[in-house]
């Protein structure tokens, strides 16, 4: 049997778009995917407009706390994907770096934040279906 792949998402405070990516990975994936997430500078909680965005589909993100990202996170993963956050990783040889140009939900209202979530949930699943078909 191969190996779980593992997916790392990252944006700045780790508090919305990485937030709300990885939860919604772990949901579609069933546990067939490892995930994080990690910022360069994260928050101190979750934000609370990506956490309502995400329970209007039965999904709770808000025990999740940010992190703060690391050479190892970036070195565990198969997948690195930047949420158009001006983020930048280390760079290893024999990993998949992708960049998801996203407007940043910080400061807005679940109204805002619906779109962005919307635009994940179908990256997520194109990730998803993409990395399992493999």
């Amino acid at each position: 049997m191969s190996r779980t792949p593992e997916v790392l998402f990252v944006c700045v405070h780790n508090a919305g778009r990485s937030q709300m990516a990885a939860a919604l990975l772990q949901h579609y994936s069933l546990g067939r995917i490892a995930v994080r997430s990690a910022g360069s500078e994260p928050a101190e909680k979750v934000n609370p407009a990506a956490a309502a965005a995400l329970a209007e589909w039965g999904l709770d993100i808000t025990a999740e706390v940010p992190s703060k990202l690391s050479t190892a996170d970036v070195e565990a993963s198969d997948v690195v994907i930047t949420m158009g956050c001006g983020d930048t990783c280390p760079v290893f040889p024999g990993k998949r770096y992708l960049d998801w140009p996203l407007e940043d939900p910080a400061g807005q209202g679940v109204e805002a934040v619906r779109p962005i979530r919307d635009e994940i949930d179908r990256r997520i699943r194109g990730l998803v279906a993409e990395i399992l078909d493999a």
